[in-house]
C-alpha cells in the first residue's frame, strides 16, 4: 500500500462573507491511497482560521500519514486525533479503496438515484441588496428552508431582511435558520435573541464565540430561539470531553461538520452523546469540494435524519469537480447520468 497527497485551491464564484471575514478561495488537500492496482480518494478539508488542525506543520502531518499508510486506518486514526480533517480524509480514502466504485462509499437508495436529502439554502452575508437577491434565488429554486449568515452587517438591517421574508412567507412556507458564527458579545446576545425571536426562527447557530461555557449555558437556558452549537464542537477530542460540553451547555441542537470534528467516527460519537441527552442534530459540509461533499452526503443519508441538512455547497466554486450531485427543489440528489471528472 502507498499514499500521496495533493493540494488543491477552490475558487469561489463570488466572494462569500461570514462574520469572520470574506472568502475568495478555499484550500483543500487530497489523499490518494493505492493498493493492488486499486485507488482510494479522500479529501482533507481544512478551513484556515477555524479548523483546530490549522497548524504550521499541517503538510508535514500529511506527509507523515502517507509515509505510514501501511499501518492502516485503525492505528493511524488515534495518532491523528488533533488533525480531524486528516482523519476524515483517511476514512474517506480507505472507504473509497474498499468500494467497487471509488466514489460510491455508502451504497443506498440515494446513490441509486431513488431518493434525495432535504437541504437548506445558504445565504451569505453582504450588502442588503445582495442578501435579498440570494433569498429570492433560493425561494425561486424551491427551497423551503433557508439559512442566513448574520452578524457582519448592521443588526437592524438584518432584522429588516428577516421581517420582509416573514411578511411574505409564514413558518409553514419557509423555515428560517440563522448563523451568527459567534458574532454576538455575551452581554448583548440574549437581547438580540429576543429581537430575532419575533421572526419565528427555527434556530440560531453559535450566537457567541466558543469556550464561554457558563455564558453559553445561560443563553441556552433562557433563549427564546433554539440554539445550535457549531464552532463549540471544534477541538473537543475525547468522548468524556464531548459529554461534558453537552452536559454543561445543554444546547437544543448540535451541528456536525465531519472535516472539523474527526470524520465519520468523531461525528458519530457526538451524535450518540447528543441523543443520550435528547439533543437534536444535523450534518453540514465545511466547504469541501464535491469529493468530500459526496462522502458526507452519502453517509448522512444512512443516518435517516429527516431535518434539512447543510449540504448545498457544491455549486459555490468555479473549479469544483463534476459529479452526480445535483440540487433540485431544495433537495440533494445523486444523478448517475452525470459522471465524475476528478482531475488534479
Amino acid at each position: 500500500m502507498k499514499a500521496s497527497y495533493h493540494k488543491y485551491t477552490l475558487n469561489f464564484k463570488r466572494p462569500s462573507g461570514t462574520s469572520r471575514g470574506v472568502m475568495t478561495t478555499k484550500e483543500t488537500w487530497f489523499l490518494i491511497v493505492e493498493e493492488n492496482g486499486k485507488i482510494g480518494i479522500g479529501e482533507c478539508g481544512i478551513l484556515r482560521g477555524l479548523s483546530v488542525d490549522d497548524k504550521p506543520n499541517y503538510e508535514e502531518k500529511l506527509a507523515w500519514t502517507c509515509q505510514n499508510i501501511h499501518f492502516g486506518l485503525d492505528k493511524l486514526l488515534p495518532e491523528l486525533i488533533e488533525y480531524p480533517s486528516i482523519q476524515f480524509g483517511l476514512e474517506m480514502a480507505f472507504k473509497s479503496l474498499e468500494s467497487s466504485n471509488r466514489f460510491e462509499l455508502f451504497p443506498s437508495a440515494f446513490t441509486k438515484g431513488l431518493d434525495g436529502i432535504s437541504i437548506n439554502g445558504l445565504v451569505w452575508m453582504g450588502e442588503e441588496a445582495f442578501m435579498r437577491k440570494q433569498i429570492e434565488e433560493k425561494i425561486e429554486a424551491g427551497f423551503d428552508c433557508i439559512k442566513l449568515k448574520i452578524g457582519a452587517i448592521d443588526f437592524q438591517t438584518e432584522l429588516n431582511i428577516l421581517k420582509s421574508i416573514r411578511k411574505e412567507f409564514s413558518t409553514s412556507d419557509i423555515e428560517l435558520r440563522v448563523d451568527a458564527n459567534g458574532a454576538f458579545s455575551k452581554d448583548e446576545a440574549l437581547e438580540k435573541l429576543k429581537r430575532l425571536s419575533d421572526f419565528k426562527l427555527h434556530s440560531i447557530e453559535q450566537p457567541i464565540k466558543p469556550k464561554q461555557f457558563e455564558a453559553m449555558a445561560n443563553l441556552c437556558e433562557q433563549t427564546p430561539i433554539p440554539i445550535a452549537l457549531d464552532e463549540e464542537l471544534i477541538g473537543v477530542f475525547s468522548n468524556e470531553e464531548k459529554e461534558k460540553v453537552l452536559n454543561t451547555i445543554k444546547p437544543q441542537y448540535i451541528i456536525l461538520k465531519p472535516s472539523l470534528v474527526g470524520g465519520f467516527k468523531g461525528s458519530k460519537q457526538w451524535i450518540d452523546s447528543a441523543e443520550d441527552l435528547k439533543i437534536k442534530w444535523w450534518i453540514t459540509s465545511a466547504l469541501e469540494s464535491n469529493v468530500g461533499l459526496n462522502a458526507i452526503s452519502q453517509w448522512t443519508y444512512t443516518l435517516k435524519n429527516k431535518m434539512p441538512q447543510g449540504l448545498g455547497t457544491g455549486s459555490l466554486f468555479t473549479n469544483n469537480f463534476e459529479s452526480p450531485l445535483t440540487v433540485k427543489n431544495g433537495t440533494l440528489h445523486y444523478n448517475n447520468s452525470n459522471h465524475w471528472n476528478f482531475n488534479l
